[in-house]
């Protein structure tokens, strides 16, 4: 019988060796390779802390590599510790000779090849083992510092009474380090067991005993630390009912303890966790027994307990208790998740007052007069007229605009005013010749702002701009308008050095700059040339001449990507707005913080809830989520980059978020208080979108309190999609100067609307004070609308603009020749009880298809108005001028559709187009081929008529 602890025997066989020649080159090219590894990593790792340094940002580059690090190191060696002592501890335990038989014999050639190479087998399993735990364990490093910084809520779970911290912060952790246990002894297991396996321990088909009573006491040990950690996964089962999310019938995202929970569920992991912690005594116990029988007739109890316990008697509860009287059982438990959804979405002041839906008001010309009191409407949609800043705006090919502008609020002679606003930045793909010089040298930088009245067009449909030009001029006092950081600014630039920079164009020629702010990352060290080189895979950083004295590295340079790089803790609002602020251009970057572990708060996913229209279309709008699914949320940090130093500084807003004072605690002096915001800064301060389309998502359901109805689920409401477009995704809440009932006078708002779910009539109106220097600021007030009687929704308002036949034949006029008709966003403004919708159509004519605003649609209290102006659509639905000046609303192109000429020419239009619609019914394609040609020609006199009205010294109307 062999003896398992020797090694092969018999003659070498001597083979070949290569020359030294070869063996020189051989090692010479695996030396470089292993250089040119390792330079590579360490190209990332040093670029990472240069950019980190430069922005004076470095702790949190430290601060979250030690943490990595530690981590790394921590887990990985305790898993390779754990792993390898169990590996030896087999190999120590083996028996000293092995049973004659097939299985034994077999085993034995397997024992006496890897007999020599024992010890670098023993290091090659471990440190595999160790690595792959490590490399998960980095990984937790934002777990690890919200559980050793964490701050309390001051807030207790209505179950267990314990602090919301404990949920948010430690909770998580612990269960990090069961699932690492977990791992750890399995792995010990698998790998103990085919260590005994291997060297006689344990045999399946050999002679006598089946295990070796080393092999018994070993394995019954690492079975019953499994089964003792499986008994405080159930003792944290119980607390995870508090934050486990369900199905339920009235909520798909339900979170915490229901009747069936509470009564079932609970006491089953108590039972289950005694009858764990017995089993696992009965495995430790076989190290003086040395036998399995009782152990596993504990770990079948166990197991048997958990289908009849753990699964069996929670269906019985749910199925002879609950469904009975669903009501009534669940009512307490969905108390307390309205009550902490409520809380933790911010949304537990959220006023709801009843609203007619329809004026009463006898007197028009007071209903008129009031609505340039109720609202400053906005029939400039940033949505839409990018290209038309684009063409007006853009002077050089090198530069472009976003494909959505922002509104913001800039004053004029003491007066605030809705202004779209957006900046002339660089556009690679127009600069005259590309090559590594033009691309990240000489075209660099965008220049100035643009910015027009939300409230105005010129008589040419276009807009009426306040800054504009190159250099921009305008209502603007003086400031830096170079924009090197922006939205559309995604490749690097060398800058600073001996190669100048296109500044910008004008009668005189090509002005050229360089830039002198100390911004970017330094390129005069020759390491720092070779890691950037490897790091951007561009050879040419190494040794171009272009690069000197002076220059410097600009990158990561979109606002959302530089917030997220020095933050990485935060979620990042989709949509970053510039602002003109003490002399420089600002993105203001609103951030949150987030956790889904609030106890009894259902859930909700960022990605879906934050999407709309305009996200379908342009992805730079959607959110950064650290967390996508989460049940908190606050606007925690106001975040500033500025456009041309690059420089990020983050502001406490929420100041009493324990969730940023624990990552503040984590990262100390990388964000500044709240007292450090400027005034001039908080005036651009505003109501950021992805919070607010949040919160209207959790409102359809939550701003029912009562527990009754919230389970009848009758007064669940929706967002309706938006029906200016055919995406089939929500309608985007708007930013609008407006009055809500119960207001003074106008704030900055953010509003939206609902209706009932499946149902398209309106069931109530959403706003938000969304001025940062209000002290109404956050207030979310709904006008709940009366379900006995129906008010038209956006959809219905939308068909009812597009179904009236004047209207319709006025559109089609306006889609003549090569046009297209666009329209803007649908306001809605409460007024007097009733609602008033306005919306601005957008005519995309010619070959430069420039959208330019040509119509109005206003529709109150059941009549409808298609006008040239804001204030003549206002005048036709009301029946009256105002009694005084009006407001500054808008004007455009002279009215047409009054004259009396164009009228006529539309109604033959309309006659001639129902004449086609009947031959097409008919299959009379004669008759068909007639109406198309007298629609032709009504619709060039129409057209005629109407260029002809609108010549110096022509009669407008009648």
């Amino acid at each position: 019988m062999p003896d398992r602890g020797g090694g092969p025997t018999g003659p070498r066989i001597r083979v070949g060796r290569p020359s030294r020649r070869a063996r020189t080159l051989l090692m010479t090219l695996g030396v470089l390779a292993a250089l040119g590894m390792a330079f590579t990593m360490f190209a990332g790792f040093w670029t990472d802390w240069l950019w980190y340094r430069s922005v004076h940002y470095s702790s949190v580059f430290t601060t979250t590599l030690s943490t990595k690090t530690g981590l790394f190191f921590v887990f990985g060696l305790l898993m390779a510790v754990a792993v390898g002592f169990n590996i030896w501890l087999a190999h120590r335990l083996r028996p000293p000779l092995s049973a004659m038989s097939l299985e034994q014999q077999s085993l034995d050639r397997y024992r006496m090849g890897i007999a020599p190479y024992k010890k670098w087998l023993l290091f090659a399993i471990t440190a595999l083992v160790g690595l792959i735990a490590g490399a998960s364990a980095a990984g937790q490093w934002r777990t690890w510092l919200m559980w050793v910084n964490g701050v309390p809520f001051h807030q207790k779970d209505p179950q267990f009474h314990l602090d919301v911290s404990f949920y948010a912060f430690d909770l998580p952790w612990y269960r990090f380090l069961l699932a690492f246990g977990f791992a750890a002894t399995i792995l010990s297991l698998i790998a103990a067991a085919l260590t005994h396996y291997l060297y006689g321990g344990l045999r399946v088909t050999s002679p006598g005993a089946r295990a070796t009573a080393a092999a018994t006491g070993h394995l019954s040990v690492l079975l019953g630390v499994f089964v003792a950690l499986k008994a405080v996964a159930y003792w944290l089962d119980r607390y995870g009912l508090a934050v486990k999310s369900s199905d339920f019938k009235a909520s798909d995202h339900w979170t915490g303890l229901r009747y069936v929970d509470a009564n079932a569920y609970l006491p089953a992991k108590t039972i289950l966790f005694c009858i764990a912690v017995i089993c696992a005594l009965l495995f430790f116990a076989t190290l003086w027994r040395r036998t399995w029988q009782l152990p596993m007739i504990g770990f079948g109890l166990m197991v048997l307990s958990a289908i009849l316990i753990g699964g069996l008697y929670p269906a019985i509860v749910q199925k002879f208790q609950v469904q009975p009287n669903e009501q009534a059982k669940e009512a307490p438990y969905v108390e307390k998740n309205i009550k902490a959804t409520r809380e933790a979405y911010g949304i537990d002041d959220a006023s709801v007052s009843e609203y007619a839906g329809t004026s009463t008001a006898k007197d028009r010309t007071t209903l008129r007069d009031d609505v340039g009191k109720a609202a400053s409407i906005r029939i400039l949609d940033p949505n839409i007229v990018s290209p038309t800043f684009q063409q007006m705006q853009q002077m050089r090919n090198y530069y472009g605009f976003p494909t959505n502008l922002d509104v913001d609020r800039y004053a004029k002679n003491g007066r605030e005013q809705d202004t779209v606003i957006g900046l002339r930045e660089l556009n690679l793909a127009g600069i005259p010749k590309k090559n590594w010089i033009n691309n990240h040298f000489r075209y660099t930088h965008g220049y100035g702002v643009v910015a027009a009245k939300g409230t105005e067009a010129d008589s040419q449909g276009q807009p009426v701009f306040t800054e504009s030009n190159l250099p921009s001029r305008g209502d603007l006092p003086a400031y830096q308008q170079r924009v090197y950081y922006g939205e559309k600014t995604t490749t690097y630039s060398i800058v600073g050095g001996p190669q100048k920079e296109v500044d910008y164009s004008d009668n005189e020629g090509e002005r050229t700059t360089s830039y002198k702010a100390r911004s970017g990352v330094s390129l005069s060290s020759p390491i720092n040339r070779a890691a950037y080189a490897v790091a951007f895979n561009e050879p040419q950083i190494l040794y171009s001449g272009a690069i000197g004295k002076g220059s410097r590295i600009l990158y990561n340079r979109t606002p959302k990507e530089r917030v997220e790089a020095v933050a990485p803790w935060l979620t990042i609002d989709g949509d970053a707005y510039p602002a003109v602020v003490d002399g420089r251009i600002q993105w203001i970057v609103d951030a949150y913080t987030t956790t889904n572990g609030y106890p009894y708060a259902s859930r909700t996913t960022l990605g879906d809830t934050t999407a709309d229209s305009l996200t379908a279309t342009n992805n730079n709008r959607a959110v950064v989520a650290q967390q996508n699914q989460v049940n908190y949320i606050r606007n925690s940090v106001k975040a500033t980059v500025d456009a041309y130093t690059g420089a990020v500084k983050l502001y406490q807003w929420d100041t009493k978020d324990p969730v940023l004072k624990t990552w503040m605690k984590a990262f100390p002096g990388t964000v500044e208080p709240q007292s450090a915001i400027s005034d001039s800064l908080k005036a651009h301060l505003r109501y950021p979108q992805d919070l607010f389309k949040v919160q209207r998502e959790l409102l359809t359901r939550y701003h029912v309190t009562d527990a009754q109805t919230f389970l009848t689920g009758s007064e669940v409401w929706q967002v309706p999609n938006d029906p200016t477009n055919k995406s089939g995704n929500a309608v985007p809440p708007y930013y609008l100067s407006m009055k809500m009932p119960g207001q003074a006078s106008q704030a900055f708002s953010l509003s939206t609307t609902f209706t009932p779910n499946g149902r398209d009539n309106l069931s109530a109106f959403m706003s938000v004070d969304a001025d940062a220097g209000s002290s109404d600021y956050g207030k979310i007030r709904i006008l709940k609308l009366p379900t006995s009687t129906a008010v038209a929704g956006p959809k219905q308002v939308q068909s009812k603009f597009n179904s009236e036949q004047e209207i319709a034949a006025a559109i089609r006029l306006l889609k003549g020749g090569d046009s297209d008709i666009e329209y803007g966003n649908l306001l809605t403004v409460p007024l007097d009880g009733g609602l008033l919708y306005a919306e601005p159509v957008y005519v995309r004519g010619g070959s430069l298809k420039l959208p330019l605003l040509k119509k109005v649609l206003v529709t109150y209290g059941g009549k409808t108005a298609f006008k040239d102006t804001l204030d003549e659509a206002l005048d036709a639905v009301f029946g009256t001028k105002p009694s005084t000046a009006p407001p500054d609303t808008g004007t455009t192109n002279p009215p047409t559709s009054t004259n009396p000429t164009v009228r006529q020419a539309l109604d033959d239009a309309q006659k001639a187009f129902d004449a086609g619609q009947e031959a097409l019914k008919k299959n009379d394609w004669t008759a068909y081929g007639q109406a198309q040609k007298d629609l032709q020609d009504a619709l060039k006199r129409a057209e005629k008529a109407q260029s002809e009205a609108g010549k110096p010294g022509k009669p407008s109307g009648g």
